[in-house]
Protein backbone atom coordinates (compact mmCIF):
# COMPACT_ATOMS: atom_id res chain seq x y z
CA UNK A 1 0.00 0.00 0.00
CA UNK A 2 2.60 2.33 0.71
CA UNK A 3 4.62 1.64 -2.42
CA UNK A 4 1.19 2.08 -4.24
CA UNK A 5 0.80 5.20 -2.82
CA UNK A 6 4.14 6.88 -3.45
CA UNK A 7 3.59 5.88 -6.87
CA UNK A 8 0.63 7.59 -7.31
CA UNK A 9 1.60 10.84 -5.68
CA UNK A 10 4.51 10.72 -8.08
CA UNK A 11 1.91 10.48 -11.04
CA UNK A 12 0.01 13.15 -9.17
CA UNK A 13 3.34 15.07 -9.22
CA UNK A 14 3.80 15.01 -12.78
CA UNK A 15 0.54 15.37 -13.95
CA UNK A 16 0.32 19.02 -12.04
CA UNK A 17 4.48 19.47 -13.28
CA UNK A 18 2.47 19.18 -16.92
CA UNK A 19 -0.46 20.69 -16.52
CA UNK A 20 1.48 23.53 -14.81
CA UNK A 21 4.17 23.88 -18.06
CA UNK A 22 1.55 23.36 -20.80
CA UNK A 23 -0.34 26.72 -19.49
CA UNK A 24 2.65 28.65 -19.23
CA UNK A 25 3.31 27.38 -22.87
CA UNK A 26 0.07 28.37 -24.35
CA UNK A 27 -0.09 31.64 -22.50
CA UNK A 28 3.61 32.61 -23.54
CA UNK A 29 2.88 31.78 -27.41
CA UNK A 30 -0.17 34.28 -27.76
CA UNK A 31 0.81 37.47 -29.67
CA UNK A 32 -0.99 40.12 -27.45
CA UNK A 33 0.84 41.44 -24.31
CA UNK A 34 -0.63 41.10 -20.86
CA UNK A 35 0.91 44.21 -19.42
CA UNK A 36 -0.67 46.24 -22.63
CA UNK A 37 -3.69 44.46 -21.88
CA UNK A 38 -4.07 46.15 -18.32
CA UNK A 39 -3.08 49.21 -18.99
CA UNK A 40 -5.83 49.20 -21.15
CA UNK A 41 -8.16 47.69 -18.80
CA UNK A 42 -10.89 49.96 -20.27
CA UNK A 43 -10.52 48.80 -24.20
CA UNK A 44 -10.29 53.08 -25.55
CA UNK A 45 -7.52 51.84 -27.78
CA UNK A 46 -5.36 54.99 -26.40
CA UNK A 47 -1.54 54.33 -26.58
CA UNK A 48 0.18 54.05 -23.31
CA UNK A 49 3.58 54.95 -22.55
CA UNK A 50 6.01 52.70 -23.46
CA UNK A 51 8.05 53.51 -20.02
CA UNK A 52 5.16 53.06 -18.05
CA UNK A 53 4.65 49.57 -19.59
CA UNK A 54 8.49 48.71 -19.48
CA UNK A 55 8.78 49.51 -15.65
CA UNK A 56 5.03 47.26 -15.28
CA UNK A 57 6.88 44.45 -17.28
CA UNK A 58 9.90 44.48 -15.36
CA UNK A 59 7.81 44.31 -11.79
CA UNK A 60 6.16 41.32 -13.32
CA UNK A 61 9.72 39.46 -14.50
CA UNK A 62 8.05 39.56 -17.92
CA UNK A 63 11.11 41.26 -19.60
CA UNK A 64 13.53 38.62 -18.79
CA UNK A 65 14.31 34.88 -20.73
CA UNK A 66 11.88 32.74 -21.14
CA UNK A 67 13.16 30.12 -19.41
CA UNK A 68 13.81 32.94 -16.54
CA UNK A 69 10.37 33.46 -16.07
CA UNK A 70 9.23 29.61 -16.09
CA UNK A 71 11.42 29.18 -13.67
CA UNK A 72 10.30 31.35 -11.63
CA UNK A 73 7.09 30.30 -11.93
CA UNK A 74 7.71 27.13 -11.17
CA UNK A 75 9.69 27.74 -7.92
CA UNK A 76 7.28 30.01 -6.55
CA UNK A 77 4.11 27.51 -7.30
CA UNK A 78 6.39 24.90 -5.73
CA UNK A 79 6.26 27.19 -2.76
CA UNK A 80 2.38 28.12 -2.96
CA UNK A 81 3.06 31.58 -4.26
CA UNK A 82 2.07 32.41 -7.36
CA UNK A 83 2.83 35.82 -7.27
CA UNK A 84 -0.08 38.93 -8.06
CA UNK A 85 -2.35 39.37 -11.11
CA UNK A 86 -1.53 41.37 -13.76
CA UNK A 87 -4.80 42.88 -14.31
CA UNK A 88 -5.64 43.61 -10.80
CA UNK A 89 -2.66 43.44 -8.83
CA UNK A 90 -4.38 41.24 -5.81
CA UNK A 91 -2.31 38.39 -4.75
CA UNK A 92 -2.93 35.35 -6.51
CA UNK A 93 -3.52 33.36 -4.21
CA UNK A 94 -6.10 35.33 -2.37
CA UNK A 95 -8.28 36.13 -5.13
CA UNK A 96 -8.48 32.35 -6.01
CA UNK A 97 -9.70 31.68 -2.36
CA UNK A 98 -11.97 34.77 -2.54
CA UNK A 99 -13.80 33.25 -5.54
CA UNK A 100 -13.87 29.49 -4.31
CA UNK A 101 -16.57 29.23 -1.73
CA UNK A 102 -19.13 30.31 -4.55
CA UNK A 103 -17.86 27.57 -6.90
CA UNK A 104 -17.92 25.10 -4.27
CA UNK A 105 -21.14 25.35 -3.57
CA UNK A 106 -22.56 25.55 -7.10
CA UNK A 107 -20.16 22.47 -7.65
CA UNK A 108 -21.28 20.28 -4.70
CA UNK A 109 -24.96 21.01 -5.20
CA UNK A 110 -24.75 20.27 -9.21
CA UNK A 111 -23.01 17.06 -8.27
CA UNK A 112 -25.69 15.56 -5.82
CA UNK A 113 -28.03 16.52 -8.10
CA UNK A 114 -26.10 15.06 -10.74
CA UNK A 115 -25.78 11.60 -8.91
CA UNK A 116 -29.66 12.09 -8.49
CA UNK A 117 -30.50 12.38 -11.52
CA UNK A 118 -28.23 9.90 -13.38
CA UNK A 119 -28.59 7.29 -10.70
CA UNK A 120 -32.54 7.55 -10.38
CA UNK A 121 -32.81 7.37 -14.31
CA UNK A 122 -30.17 4.34 -14.87
CA UNK A 123 -32.26 2.16 -11.74
CA UNK A 124 -35.53 2.90 -13.59
CA UNK A 125 -34.63 2.06 -16.93
CA UNK A 126 -32.98 -1.04 -16.42
CA UNK A 127 -35.86 -2.13 -13.63
CA UNK A 128 -38.61 -1.64 -15.82
CA UNK A 129 -40.31 -4.46 -17.77
CA UNK A 130 -42.36 -1.97 -19.95
CA UNK A 131 -40.76 -1.51 -23.28
CA UNK A 132 -41.60 1.99 -24.13
CA UNK A 133 -41.16 3.51 -20.85
CA UNK A 134 -37.77 1.94 -20.94
CA UNK A 135 -36.56 3.16 -24.31
CA UNK A 136 -37.71 6.64 -22.95
CA UNK A 137 -35.51 6.53 -20.00
CA UNK A 138 -32.52 5.19 -22.07
CA UNK A 139 -32.92 8.04 -24.79
CA UNK A 140 -32.75 10.57 -21.84
CA UNK A 141 -28.88 10.54 -20.97
CA UNK A 142 -28.10 11.22 -24.84
CA UNK A 143 -30.23 14.08 -25.05
CA UNK A 144 -28.69 15.38 -22.07
CA UNK A 145 -24.97 14.98 -22.88
CA UNK A 146 -26.26 16.62 -26.65
CA UNK A 147 -27.37 19.43 -25.36
CA UNK A 148 -25.37 22.40 -24.92
CA UNK A 149 -24.84 23.47 -21.15
CA UNK A 150 -25.08 27.51 -22.07
CA UNK A 151 -28.11 26.91 -23.78
CA UNK A 152 -30.26 25.25 -20.87
CA UNK A 153 -29.22 27.81 -19.08
CA UNK A 154 -30.97 30.47 -20.83
CA UNK A 155 -33.92 28.47 -21.78
CA UNK A 156 -34.24 28.04 -17.52
CA UNK A 157 -33.48 31.97 -17.10
CA UNK A 158 -36.19 32.46 -19.26
CA UNK A 159 -38.96 30.55 -17.67
CA UNK A 160 -38.27 30.55 -14.11
CA UNK A 161 -36.82 33.64 -14.22
CA UNK A 162 -38.12 36.09 -16.67
CA UNK A 163 -41.72 34.63 -16.71
CA UNK A 164 -42.35 33.26 -13.82
CA UNK A 165 -40.51 35.08 -11.47
CA UNK A 166 -39.48 32.01 -9.18
CA UNK A 167 -35.82 32.74 -8.87
CA UNK A 168 -33.44 35.05 -8.98
CA UNK A 169 -31.73 35.44 -12.60
CA UNK A 170 -28.34 36.95 -11.78
CA UNK A 171 -26.21 36.63 -8.50
CA UNK A 172 -24.81 34.46 -5.84
CA UNK A 173 -27.02 35.60 -2.70
CA UNK A 174 -28.97 32.85 -0.97
CA UNK A 175 -29.73 29.35 -1.66
CA UNK A 176 -32.42 30.60 -4.40
CA UNK A 177 -29.53 31.83 -6.49
CA UNK A 178 -28.19 28.50 -6.38
CA UNK A 179 -31.04 26.15 -8.46
CA UNK A 180 -30.99 27.23 -11.89
CA UNK A 181 -27.56 27.14 -11.90
CA UNK A 182 -26.80 23.89 -10.37
CA UNK A 183 -29.65 22.46 -12.39
CA UNK A 184 -27.45 23.73 -15.59
CA UNK A 185 -24.46 22.24 -14.28
CA UNK A 186 -26.09 19.19 -12.97
CA UNK A 187 -27.78 18.17 -16.40
CA UNK A 188 -25.12 16.65 -18.46
CA UNK A 189 -22.75 15.49 -15.86
CA UNK A 190 -25.89 13.41 -14.89
CA UNK A 191 -26.62 12.27 -18.60
CA UNK A 192 -23.08 10.59 -18.09
CA UNK A 193 -23.44 9.29 -14.85
CA UNK A 194 -27.05 8.01 -16.23
CA UNK A 195 -25.24 6.13 -19.34
CA UNK A 196 -22.02 4.14 -17.48
CA UNK A 197 -24.28 3.22 -14.76
CA UNK A 198 -27.33 2.39 -17.08
CA UNK A 199 -24.84 0.33 -19.40
CA UNK A 200 -23.36 -1.40 -16.19
CA UNK A 201 -26.29 -2.43 -14.92
CA UNK A 202 -27.47 -4.03 -18.13
CA UNK A 203 -24.36 -5.99 -18.07
CA UNK A 204 -24.49 -6.94 -14.10
CA UNK A 205 -28.35 -8.64 -14.59
CA UNK A 206 -27.09 -11.27 -16.90
CA UNK A 207 -24.19 -12.28 -14.32
CA UNK A 208 -25.05 -15.69 -13.23
CA UNK A 209 -25.05 -14.56 -9.55
CA UNK A 210 -28.80 -13.30 -10.56
CA UNK A 211 -29.69 -16.28 -11.69
CA UNK A 212 -29.08 -18.12 -8.89
CA UNK A 213 -30.64 -15.23 -6.78
CA UNK A 214 -33.58 -15.25 -8.94
CA UNK A 215 -34.00 -19.08 -8.31
CA UNK A 216 -33.75 -18.84 -4.81
CA UNK A 217 -37.21 -16.84 -4.68
CA UNK A 218 -35.32 -12.94 -4.02
CA UNK A 219 -37.58 -10.51 -5.88
CA UNK A 220 -36.37 -8.20 -8.30
CA UNK A 221 -36.36 -4.66 -6.02
CA UNK A 222 -33.69 -6.68 -3.71
CA UNK A 223 -31.60 -7.85 -6.27
CA UNK A 224 -31.31 -4.80 -7.73
CA UNK A 225 -30.91 -2.80 -4.88
CA UNK A 226 -28.51 -5.02 -2.89
CA UNK A 227 -26.50 -6.70 -5.82
CA UNK A 228 -26.61 -4.87 -9.00
CA UNK A 229 -26.59 -1.05 -7.98
CA UNK A 230 -23.50 -1.71 -5.57
CA UNK A 231 -21.76 -3.54 -8.32
CA UNK A 232 -22.87 -1.53 -11.43
CA UNK A 233 -21.65 1.14 -9.12
CA UNK A 234 -17.92 1.09 -10.03
CA UNK A 235 -17.81 2.26 -13.38
CA UNK A 236 -19.34 5.48 -12.46
CA UNK A 237 -16.95 5.97 -9.78
CA UNK A 238 -14.22 4.96 -12.28
CA UNK A 239 -14.83 8.44 -13.89
CA UNK A 240 -15.41 10.54 -11.37
CA UNK A 241 -12.10 12.21 -12.58
CA UNK A 242 -13.77 13.26 -15.43
CA UNK A 243 -16.79 14.13 -13.73
CA UNK A 244 -15.09 16.63 -11.70
CA UNK A 245 -13.07 18.10 -15.03
CA UNK A 246 -17.23 18.43 -16.23
CA UNK A 247 -17.97 20.17 -12.80
CA UNK A 248 -14.96 22.44 -13.32
CA UNK A 249 -15.12 23.00 -16.61
CA UNK A 250 -18.64 24.03 -16.87
CA UNK A 251 -18.68 25.93 -14.21
CA UNK A 252 -17.08 29.03 -16.58
CA UNK A 253 -19.68 28.81 -18.84
CA UNK A 254 -22.69 28.53 -16.35
CA UNK A 255 -20.98 31.45 -14.01
CA UNK A 256 -20.90 33.84 -16.88
CA UNK A 257 -24.18 32.87 -18.11
CA UNK A 258 -25.23 33.70 -14.12
CA UNK A 259 -23.26 36.19 -13.57
CA UNK A 260 -21.58 34.71 -10.26
CA UNK A 261 -18.32 35.30 -8.91
CA UNK A 262 -16.36 32.38 -9.00
CA UNK A 263 -13.59 30.24 -9.72
CA UNK A 264 -15.14 29.74 -13.86
CA UNK A 265 -15.56 33.52 -14.23
CA UNK A 266 -12.30 34.26 -12.74
CA UNK A 267 -10.87 31.93 -15.18
CA UNK A 268 -13.17 33.11 -17.87
CA UNK A 269 -11.51 36.77 -17.50
CA UNK A 270 -7.96 36.27 -16.28
CA UNK A 271 -7.54 34.20 -19.70
CA UNK A 272 -9.33 36.68 -21.73
CA UNK A 273 -6.72 39.16 -20.09
CA UNK A 274 -3.65 36.33 -20.28
CA UNK A 275 -3.58 36.97 -16.64
CA UNK A 276 -0.72 34.33 -16.56
CA UNK A 277 -0.14 33.90 -12.73
CA UNK A 278 -3.75 33.99 -11.87
CA UNK A 279 -4.38 31.15 -14.85
CA UNK A 280 -1.57 29.26 -13.93
CA UNK A 281 -3.06 29.36 -9.97
CA UNK A 282 -6.30 28.00 -11.15
CA UNK A 283 -4.81 25.44 -13.59
CA UNK A 284 -2.76 23.96 -10.60
CA UNK A 285 -5.61 24.03 -7.99
CA UNK A 286 -7.76 22.09 -10.83
CA UNK A 287 -5.52 19.89 -11.43
CA UNK A 288 -4.93 18.98 -7.77
CA UNK A 289 -8.49 18.21 -7.64
CA UNK A 290 -8.44 16.21 -10.15
CA UNK A 291 -5.89 13.49 -9.02
CA UNK A 292 -6.68 13.64 -5.28
CA UNK A 293 -10.28 12.88 -6.54
CA UNK A 294 -9.24 9.59 -8.59
CA UNK A 295 -6.86 9.01 -5.71
CA UNK A 296 -9.19 8.64 -3.25
CA UNK A 297 -11.58 6.33 -5.61
CA UNK A 298 -9.00 3.87 -6.01
CA UNK A 299 -8.49 3.77 -2.72
CA UNK A 300 -12.73 3.27 -2.18
CA UNK A 301 -12.69 0.37 -4.90
CA UNK A 302 -12.28 -2.61 -1.87
CA UNK A 303 -15.15 -1.27 -0.09
CA UNK A 304 -17.41 -0.83 -2.64
CA UNK A 305 -16.38 -4.54 -4.34
CA UNK A 306 -14.45 -7.03 -1.32
CA UNK A 307 -13.39 -8.91 -4.54
CA UNK A 308 -11.21 -5.98 -5.84
CA UNK A 309 -7.79 -6.65 -3.70
CA UNK A 310 -4.93 -5.94 -5.77
CA UNK A 311 -1.19 -7.26 -4.63
CA UNK A 312 1.88 -7.95 -5.81
CA UNK A 313 3.54 -11.36 -4.97
CA UNK A 314 6.96 -12.98 -6.02
CA UNK A 315 5.56 -16.67 -6.73
CA UNK A 316 7.80 -19.71 -5.46
CA UNK A 317 10.49 -20.67 -8.20
CA UNK A 318 12.36 -23.58 -8.98
CA UNK A 319 16.20 -23.30 -9.49
CA UNK A 320 17.11 -22.03 -12.45
CA UNK A 321 13.55 -19.67 -12.82
CA UNK A 322 13.66 -16.15 -12.78
CA UNK A 323 11.50 -14.18 -10.35
CA UNK A 324 8.30 -12.91 -12.17
CA UNK A 325 5.72 -10.22 -10.72
CA UNK A 326 2.84 -10.68 -11.01
CA UNK A 327 -0.60 -8.69 -10.48
CA UNK A 328 -3.25 -10.89 -9.06
CA UNK A 329 -7.14 -8.86 -9.22
CA UNK A 330 -9.33 -11.20 -6.61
Amino acid sequence: MIRYLAQRVLQAVVVLWAAFTISFGVLFLLPSDPVSLAADAAGSGTPVDAAAIAELQARYGLDQPVWVQYWNSLSGAVRGDFGFSISTGQSVTTAIFDALPSTLALATTALVLSVLFGGTIAFLATYTRIGWLRNLLFSIPPLGVAVPTFWVGLLLLQVFSFQLRVFPAFGDQGASSLVLPAITLALPTGAVIAQVLATSMNSTWKQPFVESARAKGVSRLRIQTKHVARLSSIPAFTIAGVLVGNLLAGSVVVETVFSRAGVGRLTQTSVMAQDIPVVQGIVVLTSLVFVSVNLIVDLLYPLIDPRIVSEYKKPERASGETSVKEKVDV
